[in-house]
């Protein structure tokens, strides 16, 4: 059994998530933290599995409490919570120790996948960096489908947007996933930014 972290200082986003958590398998205990200085001080007390991180976090903000959170304690893992539509943000808390991300309004099932993906320690293997000899090489079609997950788009957005069927779309989502070596969608992506190949 397992604690998560909760970083956001926004009763209604952090409330929501907590009760959708606590319900997960495998966790028994789900806590909350609002400024840097909390997370710091409750991530060396209580060494929680996951800490989900808001990048709208006040004061330093997500990104920057992330960076320190990893610098201090390398063993820690993160999945930041996102805006729809923010890569950058996720791009740059992806360079600086987050394992994955989750956009703030992900469905129950995503929410759910991640965390469970996280707690069995699926993040881990998404390298430091890599280079251009690294990077898979993915059909226009996986690639696009990549794209439209890094916008936060579902499968059957993805189809329409292309012209396919949202069975087409899980297919090149599958081939997908294994040339990254990914889990689930947001491992996928946070890969992608990895690689280089979603910006």
């Amino acid at each position: 059994m397992a604690t998560v972290l909760i970083c956001d200082d926004h009763g209604r986003v952090h409330g929501g998530l907590h009760r959708q958590v606590a319900d997960l398998p495998g966790v028994d205990r789900v806590t909350t933290a609002a400024t840097v200085d909390e997370v710091l001080a409750r991530w060396g007390a209580e060494r929680p599995a996951l800490v989900l991180m808001d990048l709208d976090l006040p004061g330093l903000g997500g990104l920057e409490t992330t960076r320190r959170l990893v610098a201090a304690y390398p063993e820690a893992t993160v999945v930041v919570l996102a805006a729809d539509g923010d890569r950058e943000s996720v791009a740059q808390a992806i360079a600086g120790g987050a394992r994955g991300y989750l956009v703030k309004n992900a469905s129950a099932t995503e929410l759910g996948a991640v965390i469970a993906g996280a707690l069995a320690g699926i993040a881990d293997v998404i390298p430091a960096q890599a280079t251009p000899a690294d990077r898979p090489q993915l059909t226009e079609r996986e690639q696009q489908v990549l794209e439209g997950m890094a916008q936060g788009r579902t499968n059957a957005e993805i189809g329409r947007e292309l012209y396919l069927s949202e069975d087409t779309i899980k297919t090149h989502a599958r081939r997908l996933f294994r040339k990254l070596d990914a889990g689930d969608r947001a491992q996928a992506v946070a890969l992608g930014f990895r690689h280089g190949l979603v910006r």
